[in-house]
């Protein structure tokens, strides 16, 4: 990370905790980043550490003024588009960058030989790097894949329950039938049927999305 940025840091995760300070705030940011609630709060709590690029992203997305981020702010400071931005989940811009900030270079130096041969050391650091390189896309490249592995596995299960939604509301149409229920008790059992059958299609389309999501990481490298 470059110096300035480590000198910004404390600034801006203040500024992150100032913007997520209302209930839920965390989770909505989160989501209109892109990132997993849990990752955003190690930012916060100082286990992770976070990228200028993260930092103009957040500004973007919420709708805050260029900059916002690197001066110290107080709750009454956030402005009114902003908050409202991240109260209703409503994202300015989308953030496709990463949160992870780029380390410096390591000044340390293998030893050089006696007889000096630039164009072989050039040479054998850049086959260094390119294996580095590899590794790691390598590496991207299997964590990636499990995961869409267990997000169609998830998927499948979505799809093809154990238990059919449909003989689950049969059954408890047949409660319904079987007695005389307080109305309010009787609306309450139908509610959740129908908000049940709502919020599985709808578990079952942000599935689609996440693993459409996946499988299109790394594909223009």
């Amino acid at each position: 990370m470059e110096d300035s940025e480590e000198s910004q840091l404390p600034v801006w995760r203040a500024n992150l905790a100032v913007l997520t300070r209302e209930v839920g705030a965390v989770t909505r940011l989160a989501r209109m980043m892109t990132f997993s609630a849990s990752y955003l709060k190690l930012m916060l709590s100082g286990q992770r550490e976070f990228s200028e690029e993260f930092v103009r992203g957040v500004e973007a997305v919420t709708g805050l003024p260029a900059g916002w981020m690197d001066t110290p702010h107080e709750g009454g400071d956030i402005p009114a588009d902003a908050r409202a931005a991240i109260d209703n989940e409503a994202p300015l811009a989308r953030f496709r960058g990463t949160a992870h900030p780029v380390r410096k270079k390591s000044v340390l130096r293998p030893p050089e030989p006696i007889f000096r041969q630039p164009g072989a050391s050039r040479r054998a650091e850049e086959e260094a790097f390119d294996a580095e390189a590899h590794r790691r896309h390598a590496h991207f490249r299997k964590v990636r894949d499990l995961a869409v592995q267990d997000v169609r596995r998830f998927e499948r299960y979505l799809s093809h329950p154990p238990v059919e939604f449909s003989a689950v509301r049969a059954k408890v149409e047949d409660v319904l039938a079987a007695t005389d229920l307080d109305g309010h008790v009787h609306a309450d059992l139908e509610g959740r049927l129908e908000q049940i059958e709502k919020h599985r299609d709808l578990l079952l389309r942000h599935v689609e999305k996440l693993q459409e999501l996946l499988n299109q990481l790394g594909d223009g490298d």
